[in-house]
């Protein structure tokens, strides 16, 4: 079963009323199909199109979706459907995972009939708008059909087993097929559009056939990947994260000057510093989250317009900061005590007491994770670093005082050179903010004084 709501411009919401909804509305072809057995397994949303996987491998698409134009010089066009029609170019096979940009499409599919789980049978197709090269097949022209990349065919030594698609560009991750694992020795590749650096090439150049990403380390076991408009961010096993892309609102740029027409872009992949353990990453417009420690940590940055970074601010980012999750409010802190008192209702003297102790765990607990949470935050602005267990303060261990300066004198001397420019800048940027909010103090004083003056010049002023 599933529902969409959003905006209907272009029937993207899968029901046959070209209209805007606020809220879930059934998406009744797939209704239809419940009796049959086909089951929706995974979705996909592109800026114009939207598309569904089923338990049979088939695939299902609506919006805007490629098509052959009857203008000869033209050979591709757009057309709308108001619910969804499976793509029958995959009949057959399986498709696995698929991935849209704002008009172009990226699709893993078997090469046979059956998806034998390893990685190593999977062919990597794309179709759609290619004026940037995004499709990966060495030109810039358009598909209204899927058509295989061929720089990974079944001959190709690399196997294909991630893809994600801004904007114009696309991501791939891969395997050798020889490996011996599904992760083993990996690469990141990258082509379409990269005037903002989103290719990670070190150039702002656009790439039509697909290119390694030379700029990651050549060990690391890469397994999440994800394209936000213009730029991109990878995870590795050991929990590394990388990003490379558009502009210093990302915080992919720290060292930028950011001066004149300097837009910040990070055109090769730069490692972000947040917490251990990163497991997946995921990009919005000009935004990047990354989940950590289990799923018990979430980190943000980028553009924090609307409090998309879940920090408590609108502010952008520079450098990754916890999320704040879960919520250390007081609704949050109620509603776990009523939902505690469900289930610990007393049914006697030592059942109250219980429940009663419950309740003071809880609110205790809530103080401890806004505490941590508190100290989070000010030991990463303050050393760009988290504080964790695993990397307490030495100055902790020993007489449980915390010397900041002493800390700080520590962390500087293990630094390396692109840690201490980092650092640099970061206290630059802050020390900056600090002179420009004394400065328009400075500058309002001044005014309300010239304001008083010209007020009680004008009351002294007498008629002659």
């Amino acid at each position: 079963m599933m529902g969409l709501f959003g905006h209907g411009a272009t029937i993207l919401l899968g029901h046959s009323e070209v209209e805007n909804v606020s809220l879930p509305c059934l998406v009744e072809h797939f209704q239809q199909l419940k009796s049959t057995g086909v089951k929706v397994c995974s979705v996909k949303a592109g800026a114009m199109s939207s598309f569904a996987i089923d338990n049979l491998g088939g695939l299902w698409t609506w919006g805007n979706c490629p098509q052959p134009s009857n203008d000869e010089d033209e050979g591709f066009c757009f057309l709308s459907y108001p619910s969804p029609m499976p793509v029958v170019d995959f009949y057959g096979r399986s498709v696995v995972k698929v991935a849209c940009g704002n008009e172009h499409v990226v699709a893993l599919v078997t090469a046979g009939e059956v998806h034998t789980g390893g990685g190593d049978d999977l062919l990597c197709y794309s179709w759609g708008n290619n004026n940037h090269g995004q499709l990966g097949l060495g030109d810039t022209i358009s598909r209204s059909k899927p058509e295989i990349i061929n720089v990974f065919n079944q001959e190709c030594p690399w196997s294909v087993f991630d893809i994600s698609c801004g904007a114009f560009h696309t991501a791939l991750l891969t395997h050798r097929k020889s490996g011996g694992g599904q992760h083993a020795h990996c690469m990141c590749w990258t082509f379409g559009l990269g005037e903002n650096g989103q290719l990670g090439h070190g150039t702002t150049a656009n790439e039509c056939l697909p290119r390694a990403v030379k700029g990651l380390p050549e060990d690391a076991v890469l397994v999440s990947l994800d394209c936000g408009l213009f730029h991109t961010s990878v995870v590795s096993s050991a929990g590394d994260v990388w990003s490379w892309g558009m502009e210093k609102g990302l915080g992919l740029c720290p060292d930028a000057s950011f001066t004149g027409d300097d837009a910040g872009d990070a055109l090769s992949p730069i490692r972000m510093h947040c917490a251990e353990g990163v497991k997946q990453v995921a990009c919005g417009a000009a935004h990047t989250l990354v989940v950590a420690d289990d799923g018990h940590k979430l980190w943000a940055w980028g553009r924090g317009r609307s409090g998309v970074l879940g920090h408590g601010k609108t502010t952008d980012s520079f450098m990754p900061f916890p999320v704040l999750w879960p919520r250390p409010d007081e609704d949050f802190k109620e509603n776990n005590m009523d939902a505690q008192n469900e289930k610990t209702k007393p049914s006697n003297q030592e059942a109250g007491k219980l429940a009663n102790t419950s309740e003071e765990i809880e609110f205790l607990r809530s103080k401890l994770t806004l505490m941590e949470r508190y100290a989070s935050l000010l030991h990463v602005s303050i050393f760009r670093k988290q504080l964790d267990d695993r990397n307490l303060p030495q100055s902790l261990r020993g007489s449980g005082v915390f010397d900041i300066g002493k800390e700080l004198e520590t962390i500087l001397e293990s630094a390396d050179d692109d840690e201490l420019a980092r650092m640099q800048m970061f206290y630059r940027n802050m020390l900056a903010s600090v002179k420009d909010k004394l400065l328009k103090r400075r500058v309002q004083e001044m005014v309300k004084e010239s304001l008083k003056s010209l007020s009680a010049g004008s009351h002294s002023y007498t008629r002659p």
